[in-house]
């Protein structure tokens, strides 16, 4: 059933002063009418709130779309948003991203340290429970900083509340610092964290051993630190006795429908409700002729291209290839990622249509026409749709309560033949373990897409694992993390972006933005105008951003 411990209603009266980066207010008497630090620690409910709200800061659907839509596998046509602007290389440090990031960082850093810093207050607090609700603050402090420090390298970094006037003046504490701080939380806390099989149904959701040791995997892999990644990859593949027992899910497809919460390759997610917490991106995203209001978010031809044919190769290997009807016999991960023309779409009642997107095609009530008609249109200006994350029991607005998915068994498996090709010790049997497994539930059969590729070069096979990455996590917001870790900006994020052909009776590509990418600048975000304001200290601002 759905855990509605992560909700956004209002949890409680009198907590604005933990919404703020100050000091809390002590006040002389104790009004009745509402909590005060003085009354609200004296029950576990109230505690139980706080961690709710803890939760809820963690994460949300529109933090992975905005990821998203910062790699190269997404174009955002109706608005000069923040993310494009970063990636188009016009963002200063008063951009509205870099401010309302840092904010929403320190709030949620705010809600833990007052929630550790005042705990141990509540009376008759069974201690089992709340050792392991400090483990999952810890976690979620952890979390918070990881994001601040990949997006911002030094910030300010605390282990306790601070005041009004401490945060005024404390400076930035460099990156690796930060990192090892998150190494020791998370080995710390994941002996105080339960096996996901000890949870009841109404806990589905919580911080878990698994989550702790799937996240240092992923904290090790942005280091580049191979062997630590691959030493908690193989935690989780290979003791689920004590970290919890993971596999991948039967259906790739099927990973991403309310059906399938909490499935077996699910490690953790954040939350959603239906009709109390919900998210609506594709009501901007998905086809028109299927409900959607407009497009201002669609997949771009890098990343359709990116998928491979059935046979394991790339379309300009593979001589069976056909640019003319470039949708058949395609990696099956493709038609469940995107949109394309003459692509199958479910409706909200059961139904499907087939969605044809070409200028001038579509005719009857099972070919829904969504033509392309240009750039500056309603409809999608690359040619494409977002499909995955389609929620079919969402609302007509595609309000939906799906949960979004952090951390899945699939990131696993191939954190850990990455790790293990860096060492040089990627071989058939880690091949068999990983990336043929992966392909074999996508749905590949040929061969030449499972058998280890022993012939390929250092090379070719690094780019392999790459663009499996790619093709497994497109539009799950991973991917320019994966940019930024490999220092592959101008590779990805450079030059034009590019729709469908569909131009000049399709023989020409749709030519949208030209991105620039900084190799000096690009790989950090600048600190916020008005936080350099209000603190010199924070001065000197990161390489290629004024202070």
């Amino acid at each position: 059933m759905k855990n509605k411990r992560k909700l956004t209603t209002p949890l409680f009266a009198g907590i604005l002063f933990l919404m703020v980066f100050g000091a809390c207010n002590k006040l002389d008497t104790i009004p009745t009418n509402k909590f005060t630090d003085a009354n609200f620690w004296q029950s576990v409910e109230n505690s139980e709130q706080m961690v709710n709200m803890a939760y809820n800061q963690m994460f949300s659907a529109d933090k992975m779309w905005n990821d998203e839509a910062l790699s190269d596998n997404i174009f955002e046509g109706r608005t000069n948003t923040a993310q494009r602007s970063i990636r188009n290389g016009i963002a200063d440090p008063s951009l509205d991203l870099f401010s309302s990031e840092w904010k929403w960082g320190y709030e949620g850093l705010k809600s833990c340290h007052v929630y550790l810093a005042n705990i141990d207050l509540v009376p008759g607090m069974d201690p089992v429970l709340k050792n392991k609700r400090k483990a999952e603050i810890r976690f979620i402090r952890a979390s918070i900083y990881f994001r601040l420090v990949n997006f911002f390298g030094a910030v300010p970094f605390f282990t306790k509340d601070v005041t009004l006037d401490e945060s005024g003046t404390v400076g930035r504490t460099p990156k690796a610092t930060i990192m090892s701080f998150i190494h020791q939380e998370l080995d710390e806390i994941i002996p105080l964290l339960p096996k996901k099989e000890n949870l009841s149904a109404a806990d589905n959701g919580r911080i878990t051993k698994g989550a702790a040791c799937a996240f240092q995997a992923r904290a090790y892999l942005y280091e580049s630190n191979w062997a630590k990644t691959a030493e908690y990859c193989q935690k989780l593949i290979t003791n689920g006795a004590e970290f919890g027992t993971y596999n991948l899910f039967s259906s790739y497809t099927g990973l991403f429908t309310a059906a399938n919460e909490y499935n077996s390759e699910v490690i953790l997610d954040y939350g959603y409700v239906p009709a109390v917490k919900t998210w609506s991106k594709l009501y901007d995203a998905a086809p028109l002729s299927v409900g959607a209001r407009l497009n201002a978010y669609a997949p771009v031809q890098g990343l359709v291209n990116n998928y491979l044919t059935t046979n394991g190769l790339a379309i300009d290997k593979d001589p069976s290839y056909n640019a003319g009807n470039p949708y058949v016999n395609r990696d099956p991960r493709l038609a469940a990622t995107v949109v394309f023309h003459a692509g199958k779409w479910t409706n909200f009642n059961g139904t499907e249509s087939t969605i044809y997107i070409r200028p001038g095609t579509g005719s009857n009530s099972t070919e829904r026409a969504d033509n392309y008609v240009s750039a500056s249109s309603n409809s999608t200006p690359t040619g494409y749709y977002v499909k995955k994350y389609y929620d079919q029991t969402a609302t007509a607005t595609f309000a939906s309560g799906l949960n979004i998915i952090m951390y899945r068994y699939a990131d696993i498996l191939l954190m850990y033949a990455e790790a293990k090709f860096e060492m040089g010790q990627l071989d058939a049997t880690v091949w068999n373990q990983t990336i043929r497994a992966i392909r074999n539930r996508a749905g590949f059969t040929a061969a030449t897409a499972l058998d280890y590729p022993s012939t390929l070069s250092t090379a070719d096979m690094r780019s392999l694992i790459r663009n499996e990455r790619r093709s497994e996590f497109a539009l799950e917001g991973l991917r320019y993390f994966d940019i930024v870790r490999w220092k592959a900006g101008t590779q990805y994020l450079n030059g034009y972006v590019y729709g469908a052909r569909f131009l000049n009776n399709n023989t020409e590509d749709i030519r949208l933005d030209n991105r620039k990418f900084d190799e000096s600048r690009d790989y950090l975000w600048s600190v916020p105008r008005s936080q350099m304001d209000l603190n010199r200290n924070l001065q000197p601002n990161n390489p290629g951003y004024a202070n």
